[in-house]
């Protein structure tokens, strides 16, 4: 899977049926909850990164990628907005960026 497939999957669940999409049900909670929800599962993949355990770390990492892609799409930020903000940014020195700031 991509993360443009598991994008698209996520916004069309944004108009699922609540009984029925864990997706749908999150979404419908408000941008707040998708943004807190993204926090609790990076703090968990950190937690394993930590631990050194990969399968527990491989499995938290998908659910942080999961979770940032609806964080996004509950403030309608489409995922190729941020690739070519990381295409921007790979485009310089990251050193001299950081020097302009």
């Amino acid at each position: 899977m991509t993360l443009h497939e598991l994008e698209r999957i996520i916004i069309a669940r944004k108009s699922a049926d609540l009984g029925s999409s864990w997706t749908a049900q999150l979404l419908s909670k408000g941008p707040d909850k998708c943004a807190a929800k993204f926090g609790e599962e990076a703090v968990e993949a950190l937690i394993e990164a930590v631990k050194g355990d990969r399968a527990a770390l491989t499995s938290e990492a998908a659910d942080v990628l999961y979770h940032l892609l609806v964080m996004l799409a509950s403030r309608d930020v489409a995922l190729d907005d941020v690739f070519a903000e990381l295409s921007r940014r790979t485009a310089q020195s990251g050193l001299d960026e950081k020097a302009r700031r």
